[in-house]
């Protein structure tokens, strides 16, 4: 693994642990194009998602919630109205406005359930106001959901709708009582030809177009309309709708926002949200003086068919008697009578509303309906203040319905300040009421003391003074009735909302708050750059093959003899062949080093060199060939053993077969002459492996095999011994015992780091001795010192060129081969 690296033996043994930084920036550099790629596309992706994502806008207004006086209320008035103040309004206000019940107000005034779209370039853009038509919408039919339905003008006055339907059914809506049902359509391709003001009866579409009379329509040019789910549209408006106070400072001033994509229909959602709002908690505050008006009409009208059937009555006594004198005496006792009656009346009244309202109380739970005391006479502060508290309580109640729900803390509370102020009120109804009786009671006496006195007089004249006293009576409480109920209704009339618009929604330019181009290059920059760079560490922390020879100085203190470039060629016989080329040199390097080596050692004989390495394919046999080959090549009678009888090799490149081999000597089936051939290599002799043996460890072993090596160490003056993998068999272990020296075989990109924990481990107790590293498949940049071996490199090939490539062009190869390149390299 690439991130534990040990530096030596002495920190294998210890376990101490290493992230190699150096190596992980090296791996980066090689591979900036992949990088720079990776924000090459992350770029462009975010350009594309700029140019093809809506612009989405923000806009506000600004409301002020205050208690505004009722210019005509004075102390003077005789109707008293409680209009409440600013206190708690203002979270009230913020909670209507988030309510559905409000907001589907807003929706529906402003029909935003149906779209004006046109054809853009990435997709259907909302044109709103823009549109040259308007659609008149019958509510009472349905209207086809999520369809756009296709509007092409054939000239100033004709149409065509067309649509595709690609199912049977689809969802539809009326919009009057907002039911959603399915309905059958036809599918594939529809058109139909309509005039301007044609009422328009589909299945899927109902109601008129009208072409606007400024509006100049091109023939062929096509709109769509598309209705949307009422429900859905009051969610979406009802969750993006923003509403605070403007500041700490003012707190009865409140801003409201929204976004969405067309600036029009912002403005005018937010300026219909204020003027529905200023409307309903203007007949909110109007609910009291309304009920109280209803209340009037009503006593009214009863005094009025009253007043005319007494009327009547003194034009038929009248009719039928003389006219009659009555003493000034009497007629001043009349007129005493006559006042006491009105006073009686009133009284009556009173108490009459009291009852009613004490039975109402009892009985009803809305009591939003109840009309003014002061409208019967009633100035009983107590009782106005607490019909006053109740109403305001009720409709706050009222209120909360719709965003609250039943049995919630919120409405118990509410409820227990209701019944508290009505228990009030009714033990104060009932001492009024008794207060009323007793006046009452006294009025009565007065008035049968004054019957009394004019009971002296005919018939005809007591008659006429009772008919007289109930006409001004009636004709009394009328003209008070009626100015109590002008006096409401001019209140009613004058009366503002407490609601005012201090600065409306408006299209001034500007607005925008998505989508945020720059952050978006900027994401897209950084994840461009660093999830390249994190793959790139997974895959260098992956990673555990050796790629450069300061790995192997970090992993082992074996010796790193030579390094040998990567050649593309038909056979193993480079040095032989291609005398000139940069492997061949790097072969003679490690001959020369070799020499060192043997010289160290003194011996006289002829010298052993064992060729192994972790596992097959890392170039054990291309470089036993090619070692033996430059030995062969300076004079040195030279012989290769192909001992690696488990998976022979060495032949096919001396076309030879490999019938006869090692191991047939090894089993005294043939003699060593007969298994050992000559090849076209001048000083160069061979012996294959020959077939493979069922037990190979016994048979290089044995004694045969001792005598074996005595014998060619006096006859050749190099032997070379192409053995079997050391990490996989033990058969190159028990050839170490012949071995002057011993090449372990790494190929770059191939060979596992672990591999090299096996021989470190053997080097460590001595089971093989002057072993070195020969690196295969080096590959060195020509235009950065670094890479594969950074930091790390021999002088091999002077004016040959880079390793692998001496004296050959280079390899024309598709982009595809560099990517897959890049990738293996990586």
């Amino acid at each position: 693994m690439s991130y534990i690296e040990e530096h030596d033996i002495d920190n294998l043994e210890s376990g101490r642990l290493t992230f190699d930084f150096k190596g992980y920036l090296f791996k980066v550099l090689n591979l900036w194009k992949f990088v720079l790629l990776c924000v090459a596309m992350a770029l462009l992706i975010a350009y594309f998602i700029n140019v093809r994502k809506q612009n989405v806008y923000k806009l506000d207004s600004l409301i002020a919630v205050e208690n505004d006086q009722n210019p005509f209320f004075t102390a003077n008035t005789s109707i008293s109205f409680n209009w409440g103040g600013v206190s708690g309004k203002v979270g009230k206000i913020i909670t209507a406005i988030k309510t559905r019940s409000h907001n589907e107000k807003v929706v529906d005034s402003l029909q935003f359930y149906m779209e004006y779209l046109v054809q853009g370039k990435y997709r259907k853009e909302d044109i709103y106001k823009k549109a040259p038509f308007d659609f008149i919408i019958d509510k009472s039919k349905p209207q086809g959901l999520g369809v756009p339905i296709g509007i092409r003008f054939l000239n100033d006055s004709q149409f065509e709708v067309f649509t595709n339907f690609e199912e049977p059914s689809i969802r539809a809506q009326r919009y009057d009582d907002k039911s959603i049902f399915r309905i059958s359509v036809q599918t594939n391709t529809f058109t139909k030809t309509f005039s301007d003001g044609q009422i328009i009866d589909l299945p899927f579409l109902n109601g008129k177009l009208t072409i606007k009379a400024s509006e100049n329509i091109k023939p062929g040019s096509e709109y769509y309309i598309n209705f949307k789910s009422f429900d859905a549209i009051v969610d979406g408006y009802k969750q993006r709708m923003v509403i605070g106070p403007f500041s700490s400072d003012a707190s009865s001033i409140l801003r409201m926002q929204l976004a969405g994509n067309n600036k029009a229909k912002i403005v005018d959602y937010l300026n219909a949200t204020s003027a529905i709002l200023s409307r309903s908690e203007l007949e909110r505050k109007n609910l009291y003086a309304t009920n109280t008006i209803r209340f009037i009409d009503s006593s009214l009208a009863a005094v009025n068919v009253e007043l005319r059937d007494v009327t009547d009555e003194m034009n038929d006594f009248r009719k039928e008697n003389k006219i009659i004198n009555v003493s000034d005496e009497m007629t001043q006792i009349s007129s005493q009578l006559r006042d006491y009656d009105i006073i009686k009346e009133r009284e009556e009244l009173k108490l009459n509303y009291l009852n009613n309202l004490e039975t109402y109380l009892n009985t009803k739970t809305d009591y939003t309906n109840i009309a003014a005391p002061t409208s019967v006479g009633i100035e009983e502060g107590n009782i106005l203040n607490s019909v006053s508290k109740i109403i305001t309580l009720a409709a706050e109640r009222q209120n909360l319905e719709y965003t609250t729900k039943e049995g919630s803390v919120i409405f118990k509370d509410l409820d227990n300040k209701i019944n508290s102020e009505k228990n009030v009120l009714l033990e104060t109804i009932d001492a009024t009421k008794k207060s009323i009786r007793i006046q009452l009671s006294t009025v009565k006496k007065n008035i049968a003391n004054l019957e009394a006195k004019l009971s002296g007089l005919p018939e005809d004249q007591q008659q006429f003074l009772k008919i007289q006293r109930k006409l001004d009576i009636s004709q009394e409480a009328y003209d008070i009735y009626l100015a109590k109920r002008s006096e409401a209704a001019i209140v009613k009339a004058a009366n503002i909302s407490d609601i005012t618009v201090i600065d409306e929604a408006k299209d001034i330019g500007g607005g925008r708050i998505g989508p945020n181009k720059s952050l978006n290059y900027m994401m897209a920059l950084m994840m461009g750059f660093f999830i390249p760079m994190f793959l790139i560490f997974v895959i260098f922390l992956l990673d555990n093959t050796i790629h450069g020879s300061d790995e192997v100085e970090q992993l082992s203190k074996i010796p790193i003899l030579g390094l040998i470039g990567k050649y593309n060629y038909k056979n193993n016989l480079i040095v032989f062949e291609k005398p000139k080329s940069a492997v061949s040199e790097s072969f003679r390097a490690i001959r020369s080093s070799l020499q060192f080596i043997y010289k160290k050692q003194g011996k006289t004989e002829g010298r052993t060199l064992m060729i192994t390495s972790s596992v097959s394919g890392e170039g054990k046999t291309f470089c036993s060939i090619n070692i033996a080959t430059v030995y062969a090549l300076s004079g040195k009678k030279t012989i290769l053993l192909g001992l690696d009888l488990r998976k022979p090799k060495i032949f096919g490149d001396f076309n030879i077969e490999n019938d006869l081999g090692v191991v047939n000597y090894l089993i005294d089936e043939n003699t060593f002459d007969e298994v050992k051939y000559s090849t076209h290599i001048e000083n160069l002799d061979i012996v294959p492996s020959g077939p493979v043996p069922p037990n190979p460890s016994e048979l290089l072993m044995s004694d045969k095999m001792k005598d074996l090596m005595a014998n060619l160490r006096k006859n050749y003056d190099m032997i070379v011994l192409d053995t079997p993998p050391l990490g996989l068999v033990t058969d190159a272990l028990e050839l170490t015992q012949y071995a002057d020296a011993t090449i372990f075989m790494i190929r770059l990109d191939y060979t596992k780091k672990g591999m090299l924990s096996l021989i470190n481990a053997k080097y460590r107790t001595g089971e093989v001795k002057n072993i070195s590293f020969v690196l295969n498949f080096y590959k060195h940049k020509t235009n950065h010192n670094y890479g594969y071996g950074y930091g790390y490199g021999y002088g091999y090939g002077y004016g040959y060129g880079v390793y692998g490539n001496a004296y050959h062009e280079k390899d024309r190869k598709s982009i595809w081969k560099r990517l897959k390149r890049m990738f293996n390299r990586a």
